[in-house]
């Protein structure tokens, strides 16, 4: 392999798959990507996603400079810290409100409130002679030589050293590679939606929605709040990093396109599965209408600004899911598949966190092969080393993630009561807020 380049096919394009394939060719890596979608506009859809300085440290290191620019000036300030609230806005507990200020460049320390939209868009950036879209993966076949080849719907395939599996939840390449992989069905429901920041909204939304992020803890069911506000305009930011960007061959205007997507407080409310009401059926919850009508009996008693934030979203905007979550893998023999992100963790999508590991995976994975590719390391213990950690930290934060879903939804009222009274305890005695939570 030291006299060979390395050739690596990733079978997915969500963020976790175009971030190490950013990394990879910034690295002289050969990467390409097959994507099963038709276009780059085929999932121009989504929520804003909070982005930690784990992810941050990640897209730095994999994008090109000009690019995580364009990243930072597009995105938002998510806020200082998260504030604990009851259903009737009175604080609990704020959590990392006195972190100083942070500079959104500098990936150790900043917090980014991401579009999805916007994210991808900058990740297919320059990767035009990378990504191959309407690649429908259907399996892959180890050679004795030691490559495997990657086969496709259309009847086409491809060889490489190593195939990365980048694509999602329900993974193909992970099913083929770990048949008896598992997942765990979570008892919880949830339903997000936009509220976007109209001249007649920002009236009546009270500061606290309008500062960052808000968990609210009621007498039972669970509700997140987030700020998505970008930092700049994307006509000022073609006029400041424009020529930065031209240099990297490619279009300011094309590449913000979809930047301009309006300014929205993102909320999302969770409930027990069990404690919905009978006639919310899989039918009612497609329905808009049901939808909103579920959550207005669910809210009530909330404050007024809570429930009109729910009542006033826009109804092309809500989206309903449920959870589950991948169970943990028995240790296996590494060879020349392996995968990142939810192709091998997939969790629920409670704080973000099943983006940022993703995105972390990328840049591991992508050190790893960069470190084989240069002959700096055999490519089998480069593999080991990646695979140890991606599994050690991807599934820490499955359980993390788990067991903040399980509170949210926890239906005992003695056990959310104490939630509350601890949660205030926190707020009123900062040295135990800060020994629990720790610094964001």
């Amino acid at each position: 392999m030291a006299s060979q380049r390395l050739r690596v096919a990733v079978v997915g394009g969500g963020i976790g798959g175009l971030c190490l394939a950013q990394g990879l060719k910034r690295a002289g890596v050969d990467v390409t990507v097959y994507e099963r979608d038709r276009t780059a506009d085929s999932r121009l859809q989504g929520f804003r996603l909070n982005i930690e300085p784990t992810g941050s440290t990640a897209l730095h290191a994999c994008l090109p400079p000009a690019l995580w620019e364009v990243l930072v000036a597009t995105a938002g300030d998510p806020g200082a810290g998260i504030t604990f609230l009851d259903e009737r806005m009175r604080t609990l507990v704020r959590i990392g409100q006195d972190g100083g200020d942070r500079d959104p460049l500098d990936p150790a320390t900043g917090w980014h409130a991401v579009s999805r939209i916007t994210l991808r868009r900058l990740l297919l950036a320059g990767l035009d002679d990378v990504v191959r879209f309407g690649k429908e993966f259907t399996g892959f076949a180890r050679a004795d030589d030691g490559t495997v080849t990657a086969k496709f719907a259309d009847g086409t395939t491809a060889t490489a050293d190593v195939l990365v599996a980048a694509d999602g939840v329900n993974s193909r390449v992970w099913a083929q590679l770990h048949p008896a992989a598992g997942r765990t069905t979570l008892p919880a429901t949830a339903v997000a939606g936009k509220l976007f920041l109209t001249e007649d909204n920002r009236r009546w939304l009270p500061e606290q929605l309008l500062a960052g992020m808000n968990v609210f803890w009621p007498r039972r069911d669970f509700l997140f709040t987030a700020i998505f506000r970008r930092r700049e305009d994307p006509a000022a930011i073609t006029a400041r990093l424009g020529d930065r960007v031209r240099a990297l061959g490619l279009e300011p205007e094309r590449l913000l396109a979809d930047a301009h997507d309006d300014d929205y407080v993102l909320w999302a409310f969770i409930a027990h599965r069990d404690s919905l009401p009978a006639d919310f059926t899989p039918q009612a919850q497609a329905d808009p209408a049901a939808v909103r009508a579920m959550l207005a009996r669910r809210a009530a008693g909330w404050h007024p600004d809570l429930r009109r934030l729910l009542a006033d979203s826009t109804p092309d905007t809500l989206y309903r899911t449920e959870f589950s979550a991948a169970e943990p893998l028995q240790p296996w023999q590494t060879g020349n598949v392996t995968g990142l992100g939810d192709a091998v963790h997939h969790m629920p999508p409670v704080g973000g966190l099943g983006g940022n590991a993703a995105l972390r995976d990328a840049h591991w994975l992508c050190a790893a092969l960069t470190a084989a590719d240069r002959g700096e390391q055999p490519l089998p213990q480069a593999l080991r080393a990646y695979e140890a950690d991606m599994l050690r930290h991807g599934f820490e934060t499955v359980r993390e993630v788990v067991r903040n879903t399980d509170a949210a939804i926890v239906r005992s009222p003695l056990k959310r009561s104490a939630s509350r009274w601890f949660f205030r305890a926190c707020g009123a005695v900062p040295p135990l807020g800060r020994a629990v939570f720790g610094d964001r």
